[in-house]
Parts: structure tokens; C-alpha cells; sequence
């Protein structure tokens, strides 16, 4: 590796173990992918050259950056005699039954550090106030609207959710940001270690979630959860009369995922269940012979199969918004081949002519299937909330520049939980969509999450409030910190250029987040 000994000062230091274990192929590919990144060109790059840029970057995170946590214990079983969605997300993977299901580990991307220098510095309550706090709101105009933000909340409560210690750990703000800070101090409930039976990473995290892409925010992560959403009746789900989520004597709504619920997710979920319905009826028609429970399965596996469509090639190029992302997702999905000869021929041709949907076998690099702490991470978008909801009158006739006029502005807080819950039954289904669809959601931005998270009654998994509010602010910073606490090793030795880069990154934010700097100044 000696061409790689060559290069070495411009690798960063963490990385070069790394680097000198790669085959030399491997190597002369990341210092390739290394240079585009220095240079901050992959999105500028044609299409073709930015596809290649994103294929090698995944082929080296597909060798390097899968770790498996815990060990393989499953068992191979009969696949044809479970050609369905089970429950819990057992027996979807064809030859481990456990793999994806409620209960397994979180994977990673990196290996984690148990050192806690610098861990806490600076405090997750300066971070909150000084970095993310919203000073005004700042939206992303016409990209993404409200619907897509509730979207991601729809996907993540279908995916993950950490099992949690019963004790609670504190955080108290330093008196430097106290007074700028809604709660002083609040307690949580941290995410509970378990031991993984393995020397190689000795604990880890459970997911009580389904990591499986299966529709469980709808459906439900195990055999409780499934019976409590279904009639039992022409395999159809639970919905009330005016097309929203029915609701238990305790006002809960009666779902697959119910925690930490607002008006905009419940939406969804009502959205899909009629969805869910609907094609049990075009079953039914066509297939008179299916009894409740094959006429559930079915229309599930249906349903799941859209929700992951809609994410893949709807939702995800519209939050990246660019014409190499744009392609490579529907390659993902169709392959280079594209979708008409998908659509005449069927997957023939392998995952990169026709794309990883309808693949015969996974294709899990070595690696068994879950889905990985910094994958949590980087989902963490509250950003796109806003400080209010803007409901829309739907029966007006006179439009303001090609929107319908404003009814009421609703504070953000009087539609979560189960407030949120009376307020969205009041309101209906059609006047919600369309006002959600005509509001912009918030930028992914510093100084831009919202404050009224900054106070929050947080839920337990059964959709009950818990005693104690949470600065939700505070509380990603802390989880981030501890997620990256392996960057902090260096910390110190980088103070004063850190120092100086984040206040020229403060500056710029500043008037990027406004929308006053121009791509010259930004250069």
C-alpha cells in the first residue's frame, strides 16, 4: 500500500486504519471519493459522474460500515408456509426468522467509543439554545409541504424505537443558558444497554419496533398490537364512520403506532388504513374465495409495498432535490433499465439492470438486515414543524394567490397527542390534507427548531402521557452526542481552528437561513 502512504497526510487521521486495510482498489476509491467530498462537488457533478460518485461511496459503506451487533441465532423454517407479513417481523427473511424482527439490535455504521472525554462540552442545553433554537421560523418554500413532513414521523414510527431503562437520568441547563431555556432541568428515560453475548461489541440497543419496511405504523409490532387494529371482517382495519382513526374510552387512537402522535401522522395512518381497506375490497371481488385472513395478508403485503414506493421515489428525491439522487433512486427501484422494460420483462437482469426491488434473494453484504444507530440519527428532523398549523377554508370559492383563504391559525401544540386528537375530529380529513398540503414545513436548518418542543409531555409506547416534560432540543443534542462521542476524542487539540470555523459557520447560517447570501458570497 504504498500509493496510499503517499496520500496519507491528506487522510484524516481517524480514518487511515481504516484505509490500510481496504484492498487497493477499495483505496484508490475512497481517496477518489475523499477529493469529491474535500471539494464539495457530488451534487454539482453531471448525472452520470454523480452516480458513479454515489456507487462507489456505497459500494465502500457497503463493505466497511455494516457492523453487526449481537449474534445470528435464528433458525431457517418453511418460507412458503409464511409468504406474508407476520406481526412481530419473524420470517421475512428467507433463511433467519429472527433477522428484522421487534426485539433485535440496532446495527452500526461505525464503531462506538466508550470514552466520555469531553461528552458533555458543550452542555446538550447550550447546544439547544445557542445552535437550534428557533429564533424565527424559517420555511423551505415550495419543496416540501406539510404532508411530507408528516410523512417522515409516518415512516419513522414504522421502523424504529429504542427499549428504554424505567430509571430516568436528568439533565439540568448551566447557568450560562438557563434563563433562555423552557425547562431548567427535566428527567427521561435513557435507552437501555443490553448485553449482546458478543466480544466484539460487548452491548447494544434493542428496537421495539419492526425494522422491516412491513406498514407496522399501521399494523402493529406484534400479535396485541395486530388484533387490536383489525375487524377480523373481509381482512379489513378498524376506521371510523368520518374516515379517521377510531379512538378507545380513554381517547387513544386505535393504530400500529400510537406514541407521541399529532394530528398531521394520525392523518396518515387513517390515509393508509383506508388505503389497506380499499384494496381488500378490489381482492374481494376478484378473488371471492379468500377468506378474512388471506384477504389480510394480502392487502397488507400491497400496502407496504406502496408506503415503500411512495418513500423511495416520491418523498426522498423531493427532500434531496437533485437530478442525480433522482436517478439513482429509481434505479434503485427499476434498475438502469428503467421501468417500461421492468414493467414488460420483470426483474430479469440483477439489481443493477433492474433494479433490488423483486430480487430473488436479499442482498445483506455479509451482514444481517437491521437497521443502524446512526441511521436514527440522522432521521431527527424537527426542524420541519412549525409554530403553527394553517387550516384552509375548503369551501371558499375566491382564492389568495392561488391558495385557498385562511380559516384559523392553530397553534402547533393544540394538535398533538390526544388534544390533537379532538382538535383533527373537528376539523375532518379533507380540510387537514388540503391545508397540509398548502403549508410549507420548516428548513433543515440551525436556529430553526421549534420551541414549543422545547416543553413537551413525551408518551409512553401505549400512547399515555408521561408525568415529566422534555426539551426535546436538549434531549437530540444529548443522544447525538453520545451517538458521535467518538469525534470528541480529538476535540481539544482543534480548539482554537474549531473555534474559528464555527463562528464563520455562524455568520454564513445566519444569512443563508435568511435567505439573504448569495451563491457568490456563499463561494
Amino acid at each position: 500500500m504504498a500509493l496510499i502512504s503517499v496520500f496519507s497526510s491528506l487522510i484524516h487521521p481517524q480514518l487511515r486504519p481504516m484505509v490500510s486495510k481496504m484492498t487497493l482498489f477499495d483505496a484508490l476509491i475512497f481517496l477518489v471519493i475523499h477529493a469529491v467530498d474535500k471539494l464539495g462537488l457530488w451534487h454539482r457533478l453531471p448525472v452520470y459522474m454523480g452516480l458513479a460518485y454515489v456507487g462507489m461511496r456505497r459500494h465502500l459503506h457497503q463493505r466497511y460500515n455494516l457492523i453487526h451487533v449481537g449474534s445470528v441465532d435464528g433458525k431457517k423454517y418453511d418460507t412458503q408456509a409464511f409468504n406474508y407479513r407476520t406481526a412481530d417481523g419473524r420470517c421475512n427473511h428467507p433463511s433467519d426468522d429472527v433477522v428484522g424482527s421487534r426485539g433485535t439490535f440496532f446495527g452500526r455504521n461505525m464503531p462506538p467509543s466508550t470514552s466520555t472525554y469531553g461528552l458533555m462540552d458543550p452542555h446538550p442545553s447550550v447546544v439547544a439554545s445557542k445552535l437550534l433554537a428557533r429564533k424565527e421560523f424559517i420555511d423551505n418554500g415550495k419543496q416540501f409541504n406539510m404532508i411530507a413532513c408528516s410523512w417522515i414521523q409516518f415512516m419513522i414510527h414504522d421502523w424504529v424505537d429504542h427499549m428504554e431503562e424505567t430509571d430516568q437520568v436528568e439533565i439540568e441547563a448551566p447557568d450560562e443558558v438557563a434563563e433562555k431555556c423552557p425547562l431548567k432541568s427535566f428527567r427521561f428515560n435513557k435507552t437501555k444497554k443490553v448485553s449482546t453475548g458478543s466480544s466484539h461489541l460487548k452491548n447494544g440497543s434493542l428496537n421495539i419496533r419492526t425494522p422491516w419496511w412491513d406498514g407496522s405504523v399501521i399494523y402493529g409490532n406484534d400479535d396485541n398490537g395486530e388484533r387490536r387494529v383489525r375487524t377480523f371482517k373481509d381482512g379489513k382495519l378498524k376506521i371510523s364512520g368520518d374516515g379517521l382513526l377510531e379512538h378507545d374510552e380513554k381517547g387513544i387512537p386505535i393504530s400500529g403506532d400510537v406514541r407521541n402522535s399529532w394530528a398531521g401522522f394520525s392523518l396518515l395512518q387513517a390515509l393508509f388504513v383506508k388505503e389497506h381497506n380499499t384494496v381488500c375490497d378490489m381482492l374481494k371481488k376478484y378473488y371471492p374465495d379468500l377468506d378474512d385472513e388471506k384477504l389480510y395478508r394480502h392487502a397488507r403485503l400491497v400496502t407496504s409495498a406502496v408506503i415503500a414506493k411512495i418513500h423511495t421515489i416520491d418523498w426522498t428525491v423531493e427532500l434531496l432535490k437533485t437530478d442525480t439522487l433522482l436517478a439513482g433512486m429509481r434505479i434503485n427501484w427499476y434498475g438502469f433499465l428503467g421501468k417500461k422494460f421492468k414493467d414488460m420483462f420483470g426483474h430479469i437482469c440483477g439489481p443493477i439492470l433492474s433494479g433490488l426491488v423483486g430480487l430473488k434473494r436479499p442482498r445483506d453484504h455479509g451482514v444481517p438486515y437491521s437497521l443502524s444507530e446512526e441511521f436514527v440519527s440522522v432521521y431527527r428532523m424537527h426542524s420541519l414543524l412549525p409554530d403553527k398549523l394553517i387550516l384552509r377554508d375548503i369551501n371558499s370559492t375566491i382564492l389568495e394567490h392561488k391558495c385557498l383563504p385562511v380559516a384559523e391559525e392553530i397553534p402547533m401544540r393544540e394538535v398533538v397527542g390526544r388534544q390533537g386528537q379532538r382538535r383533527l375530529s373537528k376539523i375532518g380529513m379533507e380540510q387537514m390534507m388540503v391545508s397540509l398540503g398548502h403549508q410549507a414545513c420548516g428548513a433543515l436548518s440551525l436556529w430553526n427548531y421549534p420551541s414549543w418542543m422545547r416543553n413537551l409531555v413525551p408518551q409512553d409506547v401505549d400512547g399515555e402521557d408521561r408525568p415529566d416534560s422534555i426539551d426535546m432540543a436538549a434531549l437530540e443534542s444529548n443522544m447525538t452526542t453520545h451517538l458521535i462521542s467518538f469525534a470528541l476524542l480529538y476535540q481539544r487539540d482543534c480548539t482554537r481552528t474549531d473555534a474559528r470555523i464555527l463562528g464563520q459557520f455562524t455568520e454564513t447560517g445566519r444569512e443563508v437561513s435568511r435567505g439573504t447570501t448569495s451563491s457568490e458570497e456563499t463561494c
